[in-house]
């Protein structure tokens, strides 16, 4: 899982290797694009070693005269939770590009390149391959622009973030619509497994310190038997694995969509997975009307697309509320993982960053776990854990 957060912004926000694309308003449903920053003096990079540096200037040497490019420009262009990073490099003639730095043994770029080629042909807004050197991990990449669409957000302002929401849907939607199998990994039950395994493995285990004894070994095993259960009654579409603000980039003239970034995880899985993302991010919460009137719309889109059309035959995603339940399940899944993920962060990869944002994510699983009596052992050891003390008197909600 990784997540780039753009760096201070550049005036060249072009969309490709070529000319810089001044910002315009985008539809109405939309606030317009955040206008561009003053330029930053280039930074200097950091190479871990004499001969990366080497390999990559002769790289780039010969991609600077077929692009235009301007290499005392380089300068960071995000920051990842992964051990690619991100360049910004300016062009002669206005514009810039994107040089993705992926050591091949720490990452493997075969994946970006698979689904950035499946995106495209689904009509989504990635961004181009210009240059790949594989054996050594260097790609040049056209620029999306330097504004995620995390920073027009404002949790207290939902009705200002709907139609941005809505555009993500779209884009969601139009993946969703390229899916068949075979392409792409599978989300499935080794992998669901796999993920869960992270949350007492490094945020129990290795975060907090605590070893769970044998009833509460067999609380969690239960809940994630229900958990891995309800993710595989969904139907299966292409996965994005992260769809979420921080990974859509903002318009960058009138009618574009938003753009797609790190989409390298993609698989072919439960078709909840990326609502459940968008809407019950790592980095943003929402109230739940807001959730719910967002995952409603998409709902009526996906059944109008035909994506629930298979699985609606036996009953499954028919009815909004049972969809709604679905969505909150496989959101658990995630919201679990990632907690696991962001202690690996800190502990294995020095990235503590992540960890601040770990309550957001127990908030979330507490939420959904006090919503359904199957899951009320799985609140009870939560509570625990974080220590905290049980309410007494009643409760309405929905229960399953």
């Amino acid at each position: 899982m990784s997540h780039p957060k753009p760096l201070p912004p550049t005036p060249e926000r072009a969309t490709n290797c070529g000319p810089a694309t001044p910002s315009a308003a985008v539809s109405v449903a939309a606030p317009a694009a955040l206008p561009a920053a003053a330029t930053a003096a280039p930074s200097a990079i950091a190479w871990p070693g004499a001969a990366r540096q080497a390999a990559f200037e002769a790289w780039l040497a010969p991609l600077a005269a077929t692009h235009g490019l301007r290499p005392e420009s380089l300068r960071p262009a995000s920051a990842d939770a992964s051990f690619r990073r991100y360049l910004r490099i300016d062009r002669a003639a206005g514009g810039s590009c994107i040089v993705m730095d992926a050591p091949p043994e720490l990452e493997d770029c075969r994946p970006f390149v698979r689904v950035q080629a499946l995106m495209a042909a689904a009509g989504l807004r990635v961004p181009q391959i210009l240059a790949w050197d594989e054996a050594d991990g260097f790609m040049l990449l056209s620029d999306l622009g330097a504004h995620t669409l995390i920073e027009a957000l404002a949790p207290a302002a939902p009705a200002a973030a709907q139609g941005w929401y809505l555009q993500a849907v779209e884009v969601l939607i139009e993946w969703q619509k390229a899916s068949r199998p075979g392409v792409l990994p599978a989300y499935d039950e080794a992998l669901l497994r796999r993920e869960l395994a992270l949350f007492p493995d490094w945020y129990l285990v290795r975060h907090r310190g605590i070893q769970l004894d044998e009833a509460q070994q067999n609380t969690l095993a239960r809940a994630f038997d229900a958990i891995v259960a309800h993710s595989l009654a969904a139907p299966s579409v292409f996965v994005h694995r992260d769809f979420m603000p921080r990974n859509l980039m903002l318009p960058t003239r009138e009618g574009e969509p938003l753009g797609v970034l790190d989409f390298q995880d993609a698989v072919y899985g439960p078709i909840t997975y990326d609502i459940a993302s968008l809407l019950r991010d790592a980095f943003i919460s929402w109230d739940e009307e807001f959730v719910i009137d967002i995952t409603v719309r998409y709902w009526e889109k996906a059944r109008r697309a035909g994506l629930l059309g298979a699985a609606s035959a036996s009953g499954w995603g028919a009815d909004f509320g049972d969809f709604y339940r679905s969505v909150e399940w496989m959101g658990l899944q995630r919201h679990l993982k990632v907690a696991g993920i962001f202690a690996r962060l800190t502990l294995r990869d020095g990235k503590p960053k992540y960890l601040a944002d770990a309550p957001r994510f127990i908030a979330y699983i507490r939420a959904t776990a006090s919503r359904y009596r199957e899951l009320a052992p799985l609140l009870r050891l939560l509570d625990q854990i974080e220590g905290v003390q049980e309410q007494s008197g009643w409760a309405f909600g929905r229960v399953s």
